[in-house]
């Protein structure tokens, strides 16, 4: 079994060696209402659903707890107080059957889900890890199930930030980013012009981007108080284009850089058709392999915990009652 908590979604899986059995998620919808999540909201509500979500893990496998052969758990990165929640339930699951307990480290888990039993190709290794979320923008080396290097990463928000912050401030609501892809495809993307920040190396920045679109926003609001309105898909189509530019820059620079051409994507915003799209013109452009995850495994589950889970029992990589959820955790 796996669970996950590592920010507003409660999940649990079941897996068989690498199939699912089940997959589980309780969405969190009370942080709507703020345009973001609430951590300390967050780390309630996984109180109140922790149980449920795992019961319905149990009945959905068709097994009892004491089928288990291991619990597998997020460790890290994430919001501290929604870790602690999965984390403290997994020990005590752990505990309680006698079975081996494995952390996980969340942003392996978007890579690995590839591995997951399904009709798709499983990339080879090398290859290259793009995690695109609302938490974290990365390309990462992938050399083997648990040897990963960062390549690049982003200095300050994450893809997925700016996707929601562009969206709130339009007034679309939370989370924007499949909104914004939504609106997108009506639009004109060459209808604005937004900054592209230049970064040295493989590292990324979409905070000024963030912060550019909202001045720009603001001004227009001030002279035309319907703008976004009267321009909502060109605005979202625009605003799309541009992060979609600037990932997928830092991408082509990368498959330079190390000579690999298998990429595969990882993320909440790896569900977003425009991405998609862009990754696999690049992939026929250039002749290379692209893997996209199955859509139900794009935002945080725990089938993704799962996978990983299921290849560090295999090598016996138990974890101690002593290791301590962590907001921050290196992929390597």
């Amino acid at each position: 079994m796996a669970i996950e908590s590592s920010c507003d979604d409660t999940a649990a899986a079941v897996l068989n060696h690498q199939k699912v059995c089940s997959n589980v998620i309780a969405n969190q919808h009370i942080h709507a209402a703020y345009g973001g999540v609430v951590p300390e909201l967050a780390s309630r509500a996984h109180q109140q659903n922790i149980v449920p979500v795992v019961d319905q893990a149990l009945k959905k496998a068709g097994i009892s707890k004491n089928d288990l052969s291991a619990i597998a758990y997020t460790r890290g990165p994430g919001l501290l107080g929604s870790l602690l929640v999965g984390a403290s339930f997994a020990k005590s699951l752990s505990m309680g059957l006698n079975i081996p307990l494995l952390e996980v480290n969340h942003l392996q888990g978007h890579l690995l889900s590839h591995f997951i039993e399904d009709e798709f190709p499983q990339p080879q290794f090398p290859f290259l890890g793009v995690t695109v979320s609302g938490g974290h923008t990365q390309i990462v080396r992938v050399d083997d199930v648990f040897s990963m290097q960062e390549l690049g990463a982003t200095l300050d928000d994450a893809i997925g930030e700016a996707f929601d912050k562009c969206g709130k401030i339009m007034g679309l609501g939370y989370p924007a980013g499949p909104v914004i892809d939504r609106y997108a495809k009506s639009g004109n993307k060459h209808a604005f012009d937004f900054p592209r920040p230049k970064v040295a190396g493989l590292n990324m920045s979409f905070s000024g981007f963030k912060t550019a679109v909202i001045n720009f926003l603001h001004n227009q609001q001030q002279k035309h108080p319907a703008f976004i309105e009267d321009n909502r898909e060109d605005l979202c189509a625009s605003i799309q284009h541009t992060l979609i530019d600037i990932i997928s820059d830092k991408i082509v620079q990368a498959v330079h850089e190390t000579g690999i051409k298998e990429i595969a994507l990882g993320g909440g915003v790896a569900a977003n058709s425009g991405l998609r799209q862009r990754m696999e013109q690049l992939g026929e452009a250039h002749q290379w392999k692209i893997h996209l995850p199955p859509m139900a495994f794009t935002t945080d589950n725990a089938a993704m915990i799962g996978i990983v889970g299921y290849y560090k029992f295999k090598a016996q990589e138990y974890a101690s009652l002593k290791q301590a959820a962590t907001a921050r955790l290196p992929i390597n």
